[in-house]
């Protein structure tokens, strides 16, 4: 089998490429074709993690307190955002860090102007910080 490159314009898509035969030993090398880059390995927050933070989550916006969230995987950390409104900057930060899990401890709750509250290896701890907040004065 030898690699054929042939125009996509033979179905009706103007300047673009398509590899219809694979072979390993004739690749013709071409600078307008562009591999794709390999899935960079991301952070995420597992099922028992978002379980834990979803329930605080849960209680502070029966209280009113809390009302959007946004979560986002990165390469290095994953960061569970916490809103009180949705056009504002996130009140709250939970923050999970594997590089730091040998040292201060992988997970951590940080304010909007950037202090850390709470940092540690275990997710319930760092976060019963925030359930500080169900505790209301009468």
């Amino acid at each position: 089998m030898a690699i054929k490159i042939a125009r996509i314009s033979d179905y009706s898509l103007p300047n673009a490429l398509c590899i219809r035969h694979v072979d390993i030993m004739n690749i013709a090398f071409d600078p307008r074709i562009v591999a794709f880059p390999a899935t960079l390995a991301r952070v995420t927050f597992n099922r028992s993690e978002l379980s834990v933070i979803l329930s605080v989550y849960g209680k502070l916006v029966a209280m009113g307190e809390w009302r959007d969230y946004g979560i986002s995987h990165l390469s290095d950390v994953a960061i569970f955002s916490v809103f009180r409104h949705s056009a504002e900057t996130p009140i709250y930060r939970i923050e999970k860090r594997p590089k730091l899990a040998e040292r201060q401890g992988q997970y951590s709750v940080i304010a909007i102007d950037g202090r850390i509250l709470k940092r540690g290896a275990d997710l319930r701890n760092v976060v019963r910080v925030l359930e500080k907040l169900l505790i209301r004065s009468i």
